[in-house]
Parts: C-alpha cells; sequence; structure tokens
C-alpha cells in the first residue's frame, strides 16, 4: 500500500479545557496491557517516525500541544491549553500548561517547543513529519515571551497549521536522555531486537481523571514484536495478548464467532481499494488500449460495470461500503455528500460504450476499429481481498462482453511494475490513509506527483480537468479560510467521480480485537483504532488476557 505524510486541517480558533476525563466506574489500575507490533521500530526519535511501529510507540510517549480526538475528529488541547493560528495562516501562538515535568523530573517550558521545531524544520534532519510544515523557503521564526507563551512563524501559509501538531512530540531542550525523555503517558523501558518493546507508565504525566486520580491507570504496555498476523490471532485466542488493532474480514468474522464480545467493527475507515488504468503515454502496450484508457466514457462505464455491493458483501462479509471517491464518508468534514451514490448498472454501462464507439459483436465487445476489448489486470499475491475482488471484477466485465486477465505479483515486483517500467494496463491496489485532511493527498492528485498514479510525473498536465485538479488543490492548500478549503476540495471529488481516473471500489471497515478483561475501550474508524485513549485503558477485576478467560 502506498503511504502518505499526514496533514491535517484548520481551525484558527482557541481553545481551552481542564486536564481532567471521566473516571472509570469500573475496573482497577496497574496491570500490564499487551499487545503486538508487525515489525521492528525503526526509530525512537519522534521526529524521524515514518513506520507503523514507530508510530505506535510515539503515539503512546509523545506529549504534543494539540491532539486529534481519534473517536469525535476535534482538536483538544494536550500540552497547549489554548493556541491561535493568525488570518494570514502563516503564525501560531501557544499558551502552554505550567509545572509539567518529562518522564525524567526535567521542567517543561516554552523553550523545549522552541527546540524541537527547530529540530522539526532542519533540512540536515529530513524530517518526515517536518515534511509536512513546509509550505515554502526560507526559515522559521520563533518568539518566547515568557516559559508559557510561544510563538512560531512559518516562511509560507501552512493549511491545516494547528491539526499537523498532532504529530509533534515535544522533545527536551536540557535532558541527557534526548528523546527518550517524553511527556506522553508512557516510556520506553527496555528493547530487546526482535523480541518486545517495553513501556513503563510516566509517573510524570499531566492528565487526571474526573476524581483526580492521575493516569494513566496501566502500569506498563508490553509490544511483542510479532510479523505473522496468523500468530498474532492465535496468541490473541490463547490469551496471551490483550488487543489486535487492526484485523481482515475473514480473521474478524472467525473471532466474531469465537467470541463475540471481543470483536469491534467500529465502521468505515479511511482506506479505501481501487483499480485504474495506465495513461503513461511511453508504456510498452497497444496504442488502441491507451486510447481506450484516456477515453472518460470508457472508465465511467466500467466503474458502472462493477458491483461494488457484491465486493462488499462477499470479499468483506458486509464489513466494507461501496466508496464514493477518494475521501471516506467516516471523513465528517472533508466528504464531499452531494456526491451521487455509486451505481452498479450494466445496461448504463453499454449505452455510455456504445456513444463512444463500442459495439457488441456476438458476446465479445470490440471498439470502433473492431479490435476486442482485453485487458490485463495486476495486484499484489497473497493479498485475498484483492485476488478476490479482481476475480468479482473479472466476472462483472465479462457480462458486458470486456475478458479481463489477472496477473498477481510479489510487492515489490507490482511496486517496480507502476513506479517505474509501466509494464501493466491496469493494477487494483488500496491507499492506507492515516489522515484527514486533503493536503495527505497532494503527491496523489497533483499531475507532477510521483503518485499521480495512472500517468505519474507529468511535466504539465495531459488533460484540462487533471490541470484543474492542480489548480484547486494549490488553492485549497494556501487557502487560511475552511470554507474556501472545503469548496475547493468538494470540486475535486466531484471531478474524480465524473472522470474516474481511480475507479473507487470499497472502504474498508475498521475491524479490531479487544479482550473483554480491557476496561475503557472506545474502538475509532481513525488509527490507532484500538488503543487511541490508552491513558484511560485498565484491566479489569479478573485481567485474563485475550479472548479466554
Amino acid at each position: 500500500m502506498i503511504r502518505r505524510v499526514p496533514v491535517v486541517l484548520s481551525l484558527a480558533i482557541a481553545l481551552c479545557c481542564p486536564a481532567f476525563i471521566p473516571a472509570q466506574s469500573a475496573g482497577q489500575s496497574g496491570g500490564e496491557l499487551h499487545f503486538c507490533l508487525h515489525g521492528e521500530p525503526k526509530t525512537f526519535n519522534p521526529l524521524l517516525v515514518e513506520d507503523g511501529q514507530s508510530e505506535t510507540i510515539r503515539y503512546l510517549t509523545g506529549g504534543v500541544l494539540i491532539r486529534l480526538n481519534r473517536q469525535t475528529q476535534a482538536l483538544e488541547p494536550g500540552l497547549a491549553t489554548s493556541w491561535k493560528v493568525s488570518a494570514d495562516g502563516r503564525t501560531i501562538k501557544f499558551h502552554l500548561r505550567s509545572g509539567l515535568h518529562f518522564s525524567d523530573g526535567t521542567s517543561f517550558t516554552s523553550e523545549d517547543v522552541a527546540y524541537t521545531m527547530k529540530a522539526l524544520m532542519d533540512p540536515q534532519l529530513h524530517s518526515p513529519t517536518g515534511d509536512s510544515f513546509r509550505s515554502g523557503e526560507g526559515q522559521i521564526a520563533i518568539q518566547i515571551p515568557s516559559a508559557d507563551t510561544i510563538a512560531v512563524t512559518f516562511p509560507a501559509p501552512v493549511a491545516g497549521l494547528d491539526r499537523l501538531f498532532d504529530q509533534v512530540a515535544i522533545l527536551s531542550a536540557h535532558s541527557s536522555k534526548k528523546e527518550m525523555a517524553v511527556l506522553g503517558p508512557f516510556y520506553v523501558a527496555d528493547y530487546t531486537p526482535g523480541s518486545y518493546v517495553l513501556l513503563r507508565r510516566n509517573t510524570y504525566y499531566w492528565k487526571k481523571d474526573k476524581e483526580g486520580k492521575p493516569l494513566p491507570y496501566l502500569d506498563s504496555i508490553r509490544l511483542d514484536i510479532q510479523r505473522n498476523h496468523d500468530i498474532e490471532i492465535l496468541r490473541f485466542r490463547r490469551g496471551e495478548i490483550h488487543l489486535i488493532n487492526s484485523l481482515d474480514a475473514d480473521l474478524f468474522d472467525r473471532l466474531k464467532k469465537e467470541s463475540p464480545a471481543a470483536a469491534h467493527d467500529a465502521g468505515p475507515s479511511l482506506d479505501s481499494e481501487f483499480v485504474w488504468f495506465n495513461q503513461v503515454p511511453t508504456a510498452a502496450f497497444l496504442e488502441y488500449k491507451k486510447v481506450w484508457f484516456r477515453t472518460t466514457e470508457f472508465r465511467r462505464a466500467i466503474s458502472l460495470a462493477i458491483n461494488r455491493a457484491d465486493l462488499s458483501r462477499i470479499v468483506y462479509g458486509g464489513h466494507a461500503q461501496p466508496a464514493y471517491g477518494p475521501i471516506s464518508p467516516a471523513n465528517h468534514f472533508w466528504f464531499n455528500s452531494a456526491l451521487p451514490t455509486p451505481q452498479y448498472d450494466s445496461a448504463a454501462a453499454l449505452r455510455l460504450l456504445a456513444g463512444a464507439g463500442f459495439h457488441f459483436d456476438g458476446n465479445t465487445l470490440r471498439d470502433g476499429l473492431g479490435n476486442p476489448v482485453e485487458f490485463t489486470v495486476i495486484t499484489s499475491t497473497g493479498n485475498k481481498p484483492r485476488e478476490q475482488m479482481v476475480a468479482m471484477i473479472q466476472q462483472d466485465l465479462s457480462q458486458i462482453g470486456i475478458k479481463v486477465n489477472i496477473v498477481t505479483l510479489d510487492f515489490p515486483s507490482l511496486i517496480e511494475r507502476i513506479t517505474r517500467t509501466y509494464d501493466y494496463e491496469a493494477c487494483l491496489l488500496g491507499f492506507t490513509n492515516s489522515d484527514l485532511d486533503p493536503n495527505s493527498q497532494m503527491n496523489v492528485w497533483l499531475s507532477s506527483a510521483e503518485n499521480h498514479q495512472w500517468n505519474p510525473r507529468q511535466s504539465k498536465p495531459a488533460t484540462a480537468w487533471e490541470a484543474e485538479i492542480d489548480r484547486l488543490m494549490q488553492a485549497q492548500a494556501s487557502a487560511t479560510s475552511d470554507k474556501k478549503r472545503k469548496a475547493d476540495w468538494d470540486r475535486v471529488q466531484q471531478i474524480v467521480a465524473e472522470q474516474q481516473p481511480f475507479i473507487y471500489l470499497i472502504n474498508r471497515d475498521a475491524m479490531s480485537a479487544i479482550s473483554p478483561a480491557v476496561i475503557g475501550s472506545a474502538p475509532s474508524v481513525l488509527d490507532p483504532h484500538a488503543y487511541w485513549n490508552a491513558d484511560v485503558l485498565r484491566l479489569g477485576s479478573d485481567p485474563s488476557l485475550g479472548a479466554q478467560k
């Protein structure tokens, strides 16, 4: 799957709320939560995070100025009690909580925020998180009026500036422990490569519950390194781990039958699966096929001929929804609710094809030159849902006289074809979307972008509609009004629905496994699904692990 650097939306307001959360009426404090990482963390430096394992550790240990609530999708005060973004979108001013300390006892002040921002924006560091803030040439300017106030000014407007800080874990300017001194609910206490990462409770963590009890409730979290998903769910069944953050539909259904209370489906996620046609002019396949793929009516007809409801029902067991486009309905603010519902209508598909010069010859669809319509779809081998989907698409398209061939490739070979050699005709793949904001998709929709998959790295837009998307994406990225950005992004979604450069298929549900022994869980469609509120999780009076008692 193609990963993207997260960037998010802008609310130029100041917020303030007390550092208290509801107390849990049942359960007990203490104990050790167990779950798995699917590989080694590449770094413990929160500014260098780009893999999922390191992101898990950053989320559980890093203190941030502003936190995006994974359930409400609203911004909440973190280390900052309030903030304000300037009208020009270049400056953000924070008022910080006073009297806080890092996990090693070092005091927290605005000096630490300044230190973190300078490191984040240092071009020599090559921070993936810092890249989200780079909207123009030049350096940031920092003002520190007091120990609990700081203003950061960027060389150009940054769309969604405040939400970007959800990813910025504050470092200590003075601690000898460097990035291992943290402000989050847990700190890294031990790491054995190939085995586990152990997080312990940060006794200096600033949050308290409604009754004034210090958080987090848990004493520790053990993250076992386990790459094999089948072994992971076996360990859950055996009672060796408490939760699995993300489950495939088949594993979810098996678990649901065995332990209904442990299986959680939070509904459609931000993730999507889609198919597209190769429109690269230099691609080494027959020219008349390129003409098909560049024809809007052809792409729209293919979209109409695919039964998305069947894909959702059969492939995902009902744990997916037909996709409207680049934004899932789970993204409450940015989704364009005026988009038409995805339709399955093979008769309408044939009418579109007839209008574009295609015709039936027996049971075969032919183009205006008499060529039979046949193409090959590549997808990733070993990914059962994708293999099932492409087989079902093959069957759907046969109903309108189109022959689809299927080739499955190991993931490195597939990426080689779609990004370097362009030796393919069509591809079925997906995006793992970790962010709400449209800026996270800049490297997909700009015609010059590498992930503009159907025809990447264009020197100038190949079509008028791609040029319009370029203009809209650049306009929303520099706008400081949420209303203006929303209007521009709604129009992008409309163009994508009209042109179908990506034929979006489904949005997978966010499915997770959580032991009934874990009290306080509230699974979310945003990642992390199962442990986003780890500081208020606790183990029950019978802290049995996994699905078994």
